[in-house]
């Protein structure tokens, strides 16, 4: 008897931080495809969330958590984003270095936005993510889109606290 391995369903996920300083007021957004199993048809989901005071790079973090968090099901996740600084951590390896060193970086020094980092670590281990890096702002409308929904939750006027982040600056 054949055994066939279940096919998990995948998911294209688009996801934008952005910051107004650095830090200052931040918002990330997430764009979430997945095709209907009955009936072929693209849905698309889309979140955002803004934070009083935070950074870029914790937003674009944050953008990648929430869209994992949504899902219900372990699936396979075609994931782009225009952040170097995620692309980098999982294409050259840094994570899986910062979690051998105790969250260190190569020089020592403490890993930045390590809570983060140790929440995403934990939902790659439920879903199959392949990270793409894209150039922001270069027509990929999911790019763009997330771009505007990232900046919009910035400036809303209900942003939450990122208990994370200890900011002096903001």
């Amino acid at each position: 008897m054949e055994h066939k391995a279940k096919r998990r369903r995948r998911v294209t996920i688009y996801t934008d931080g952005a910051c107004s300083g650095n830090p200052g007021p931040g918002g990330y957004a997430a764009i979430l495809l997945v095709k209907d199993p009955k009936t072929g048809k693209l849905r698309k989901k889309r979140i955002a969330q803004g934070f009083r005071c935070t950074t870029n790079n914790r937003m674009e973090l944050m953008a990648i958590i929430r869209a994992l968090e949504a899902l219900k099901y372990s699936v396979e996740v075609d994931l782009y984003t225009d952040s170097q600084y995620v692309a980098n951590a999982f294409q050259k390896g840094w994570l899986e270095q910062w979690k051998r060193r105790n969250w260190r970086r190569r020089d020592g020094k403490p890993v930045k936005n390590r809570d983060l980092w140790e929440r995403l670590d934990h939902l790659l281990q439920r879903h199959i993510v392949h990270f793409h890096w894209i150039r922001g702002h270069s027509g990929i409308a999911e790019n763009e889109e997330v771009d505007r929904l990232a900046v919009q939750a910035a400036h809303g006027s209900e942003l939450a606290e990122d208990k994370g982040y200890q900011a002096e600056h903001c």
